[in-house]
């Protein structure tokens, strides 16, 4: 690259060098710009350097100036803030649905937006290793490519897999067709909402999809996962497990309120009932997985009504009772 090249990227390289190297607690001076230049084969003075980042701060970067002996410059204001950073990599942390090495790979780029200061100790607090993690390396793909199929309103095709005993993928035989409505997390795992031939609203997880393809067929209408209604049927699933949706009124201790809100929402009406309890009423998909959350509260929680949602608590506790000998 020619001298006059490196002379064009002058003003892109103080841009990149301040991003990475400067901070409130460590500005950075003129002549420490002039020697990076200088390292680019890029030679100027003082005054080119202030005129520069008067032009950098005319078109908009919030480059900050301190004077005095241990002043300097360093970058105001960036697109996300330390504490945003952090959320988001507690978030890419936790991710079941992320395999190791996106995780790693995210959160690099994350760190890639604040000074190498910060960067540096927000790598130190990063635990990724031995965390339960999702081992299908394409459901980053598989996200973007049922992103795209809802944008286009468009049904999607795909393979679907268990896991072996032995660790390996065992496909299901055929192969799969639904109608992609929406994406959620549920228990750190990340599930498709969607609309199926075969088994009508249902979720698939998104880690054992595989050989995702958009359809020309257009999606078919559902009202139920449409708008609102999408995040109301999320929140009535546990586990995303299917199962006949039940109005199913409860009787909850009055220290699990907390609890109740924070699976059904604000609008859920909590009635009083007694000195310490209140009652409730949800529409849920019933199946064992939300018969053993309201089992796990013990003498605490209690289903009052349909008597079929009682019966069938019921038998599931004997059916734990026997396995272990009661």
């Amino acid at each position: 690259m020619g001298r006059m090249d490196n002379q064009k990227l002058k003003i892109l390289y103080i841009w990149d060098y301040l991003q990475k190297n400067s901070h409130q607690d460590k500005p950075v001076r003129a002549n420490e710009l002039i020697a990076m230049l200088d390292g680019h084969n890029i030679h100027c003075d003082r005054k080119t350097i202030y005129s520069d980042i008067a032009t950098l701060q005319d078109f908009g970067v919030d480059i900050v100036h301190l004077s005095g002996r241990n002043g300097g410059y360093y970058i105001g204001s960036r697109n996300f803030e330390l504490p945003e950073l952090k959320l988001l990599i507690d978030a890419v942390q936790s991710s079941r649905f992320l395999t190791e090495k996106k995780s790693r790979e995210l959160i690099e780029k994350l760190c890639s937006q604040c000074n190498e200061q910060d960067a540096r100790l927000m790598r130190r607090d990063v635990y990724v290793s031995g965390r339960v993690k999702s081992m299908n390396e394409t459901i980053y793909y598989n996200v973007d490519a049922i992103q795209e199929a809802i944008a286009q309103n468009r049904q999607i095709l795909f393979r679907y897999f268990d896991w072996g005993l032995n660790g390996t993928r065992v496909y299901r035989q055929k192969s799969y067709t639904a109608s992609p409505y929406g994406l959620c997390q549920d228990n750190e795992n990340c599930y498709l909402l969607a609309l199926s031939p075969r088994h009508g609203i249902t979720s698939y997880r998104v880690d054992r999809m595989t050989d995702i393809q958009l359809s020309q067929e257009p999606r078919v209408p559902c009202p139920e996962l449409t708008g609102k209604k999408l995040t109301e049927y999320a929140s009535r699933m546990f586990g995303m497990f299917s199962g006949d949706r039940v109005a199913v009124k409860l009787r909850f201790h009055r220290e699990l309120s907390n609890v109740v809100i924070d699976r059904f929402g604000q609008d859920t009406m909590l009635i009083p009932d007694g000195e310490d309890g209140f009652v409730f009423t949800v529409e849920v998909a019933v199946s064992p997985l939300f018969l053993s959350w309201v089992m796990g509260f013990g003498d605490k929680a209690r289903i009052l009504y349909p008597q079929s949602v009682v019966e069938e608590c019921k038998k599931m506790a004997r059916q734990v009772l026997e396995q272990y000998g009661g």
